[in-house]
């Protein structure tokens, strides 16, 4: 497999690291954004951030210049969604934005439960010491946990930021308690339903990304190539201290997707 990506129909593209980094786009990417629709390459873009709702990332891209709809954003909420919904779960204690509050209620769930079923745990950019405190009391009392995702930063200019995995590491120092279920990225549902749906071949679709133990780890579970864009958190160190056979070796790896289908 090369830069050119002769043999992929899809893409599916996560955001944070790899697109933008911040509130800035990454050098070329509209560009290379272009290219996929000049050369019939579909493009979906997912993200396990899940701070803000579909349409907050709608507005998001549209002031960034990139055109997309409802159906090409998959977040690791909708993946939760999904796992609550198979479980009949509908009372729950938010730690999460209101972003996320909003796609939840919107789908029947109560966020703010005297008696919640699980303590939801989200990347919460509004976290409060109320939210903690009130879930930290759930946790002890047995009430299970799940998350939405296990990323440990958020990646921006200026380093790496705590996100839901830190979090988790937060409740387990103060209750004990790990997650019964973590959704998102690497899980390979994230983007195997959406590949079933348009009657894709795995083979033929690519994760590009900026982390190892999501990005690459969801591709190979997914019988995708995994493509490392080296505009995020991953460096090449990282890459070279894998082992070898390891779910996170990617397929490809490159700079930036300013490299990608020229």
């Amino acid at each position: 497999m090369d830069a050119s990506l002769s043999e992929i129909d899809a893409v599916f593209l996560d955001l944070d690291g790899t697109i933008y980094l911040g509130g800035e786009l990454i050098s070329g990417a509209i560009e290379f954004l272009d290219r996929c629709d000049q050369q019939g390459v579909r493009r979906f873009f997912l993200s396990n951030n899940s701070s803000r709702s579909v349409a907050q990332y709608l507005e998001k891209l549209a002031g960034m210049g990139i055109p997309a709809t409802e159906e090409d954003v998959l977040l690791s909420t909708h993946d939760l969604l999904s796992w609550l919904s198979t479980k009949g779960v509908v009372e729950t204690w938010l730690v999460g934005t209101e972003g996320m509050r909003e796609m939840m209620e919107m789908n029947g769930i109560h966020t703010r439960s005297t008696e919640p079923e699980y303590v939801v745990l989200g990347y919460d950019t509004e976290i409060s010491y109320e939210k903690i405190a009130t879930a930290s009391i759930h946790l002890h009392r047995g009430v299970p946990m799940v998350a939405s995702h296990p990323d440990m930063v958020c990646p921006s200019p200026d380093g790496g930021l705590p996100d839901t995995g830190a979090y988790m590491a937060m409740f387990e120092a103060t209750t004990g308690v790990r997650p019964e279920h973590i959704c998102g990225k690497p899980q390979p549902g994230m983007i195997l339903h959406k590949i079933e749906d348009l009657g894709l071949e795995a083979e033929r679709c690519a994760m590009v990304g900026d982390r190892l133990y999501t990005d690459m780890a969801m591709a190979t579970r997914a019988g995708t190539k995994g493509i490392l864009v080296l505009s995020g958190e991953a460096t090449m160190e990282d890459v070279e201290a894998l082992d070898e056979g390891v779910e996170q070796q990617p397929s490809l790896i490159v700079s930036s997707v300013d490299e990608l289908l020229r």
